[in-house]
């Protein structure tokens, strides 16, 4: 029961969590541009976890992949989901007055 919840649960979480702190500082301490193309570099790695994260479920930790693809991939996406509406945020901050004044 340990292993559903450190590999489905709190592994996806914690990786997420570091995607957006990267996410954050780029964002307000470079340029938004740059965080479009660390968003490209984001799905690569993340999507590599998620391979990883899978394969040592089912494969080396032989867990139910009735139960544990779902639980996976359900805070996987909760937490993509949360990490958009958090870098979004940032952007909107930090964006320059031209791009304020183009857009209104």
């Amino acid at each position: 029961m340990i292993e559903y919840i450190l590999v489905g649960v709190l592994a996806p979480i914690s990786l997420n969590l570091i995607h957006l702190l990267v996410g954050i500082y780029i964002v307000v301490k470079l340029d938004s541009i740059l965080s479009l193309g660390f968003t490209g570099i984001s799905f690569v790695t993340k999507s590599m976890a998620m391979i990883f994260l899978l394969w040592l479920g089912i494969a080396e930790l032989e867990l139910n992949y009735k139960i544990f693809v779902p639980l996976l991939t359900f805070f996987w996406f909760m937490t993509h989901v949360i990490e958009a509406f958090v870098i979004q945020h940032y952007i909107r901050e930090n964006e320059s007055d031209v791009i304020r004044s183009v857009q209104r």
